[in-house]
């Protein structure tokens, strides 16, 4: 029986191929200690989340499909030998995903190569609905990083709304959309959480609930008045701002929506929901990997957390889409960052 990482589940993953990781790695003349070396330095390199031990044992397990890696050492993987899920082995690819993501050597110049790793990133944002405008949205994005070379943004200003299931992604697109532009994110948990924590405190309830009543109807709307207020600060001064944070009841409501609209339209910016998609297995285990007290709930009673969700759910507003199914647009992401060097910098 196959066991995967952090929450040890033992259960084979469809399409793993574990024998692909060693064939990479003595591709690239890597002993499984040198390996790890350069494992730990890609990750630490692209900042992130809980750097792999990648002691020579583990990685071990993984080539002999003893151990599957977990999401931090899939993504330093990618990193590594510069490709996809499915090229090392990780995964089945899913109709139509890009696989063989050919890049150009880390230490180039902007070039080609580099513009087509970020639009391929970029592309990964799809219409969710008839009336989105998804080419707007890409070509603001692509423009604002080009434009960071040469300096100023002839655009309207843009509000762009990152929302998602928790696990879904949401926080890796919204910095990778900031990395891209130089826009400033906001992001809901570390923005507001302090406040948060000390108000359920003083309301006599548990600092990490976020699935009560008391949390729904006293504090989440105080959370969230708090993150766009911020935002209109922004964008009072005609600063495009990307926004990270569900949104799960604000984008299904096409009241809260229009209200949003008409009052930053009034300002001269235009406001893009972004609803990242993502699958049920990946979201576990995202949540798990990133093991915050705000989420034990959810991991204690999955089943009763999952009950209360809706995979197929979609905002009730002119929308755009990412799909992150299996990780997929958070791994395009990295490979784009590693080709225009954001990582490094």
């Amino acid at each position: 029986m196959t066991m995967t990482e952090g929450d040890k589940v033992g259960k084979q993953r469809a399409g793993w191929r574990p024998d692909r990781l060693r064939e990479q790695r003595e591709a690239h003349g890597l002993t499984l200690e040198k390996a790890g070396e350069r494992l730990r330095e890609v990750a630490e390199q692209a900042k992130l989340k809980g750097i792999p031990a990648a002691n020579p044992q583990t990685l071990w397990q993984h080539e002999q499909g003893e151990v599957y890696p977990g999401p931090h050492y899939r993504r330093a993987y990618s990193l590594l030998y510069r490709a996809t899920e499915p090229d090392l082995g990780f995964r089945t690819a899913l109709p139509g995903e890009e696989t063989s993501f050919k890049l150009t050597p880390m230490d180039d110049r902007l070039n080609g190569a580099h513009v087509l790793a970020v639009e391929r990133a970029i592309h990964r944002i799809a219409p969710g609905s008839g009336e989105a405008d998804h080419f707007a949205l890409q070509q603001r994005i692509i423009d604002a990083w080009k434009r960071r070379h040469t300096g100023g943004d002839p655009h309207r200003p843009v509000l762009i709304l990152v929302g998602g299931y928790a696990g879904s992604g949401k926080t890796e697109l919204a910095r990778f959309f900031v990395q891209l532009t130089g826009w400033p994110l906001l992001d809901k948990d570390p923005l507001t959480r302090p406040l948060v924590e000390k108000l359920l405190i003083a309301l006599g309830g548990d600092p990490n609930d976020r699935h009560t009543d008391l949390y729904r109807t006293q504090v989440r709307p105080v959370e969230y008045d708090c993150l766009m207020q911020s935002a209109m600060a922004n964008v009072r001064c005609g600063i495009s701002t990307v926004l990270s944070a569900p949104f799960i009841a604000e984008l299904t409501d096409p009241a809260w929506m229009q209200r949003l609209a008409n009052r930053v339209g009034s300002m001269g910016v235009d406001v893009f929901p972004v609803w990242v998609r993502c699958d049920e297995e990946s979201m576990r285990e995202y949540i798990g990997f990133r093991s915050a007290a705000r989420d034990a709930w959810k991991l204690q009673r999955w089943e009763e957390y999952m009950s209360t969700i809706d995979l197929e759910l979609r905002p009730a507003v002119p929308h755009l889409v990412v799909d992150n199914r299996l990780g997929t647009a958070v791994s395009l992401a990295d490979q784009a960052r590693q080709a225009m060097g954001a990582m490094y910098v």
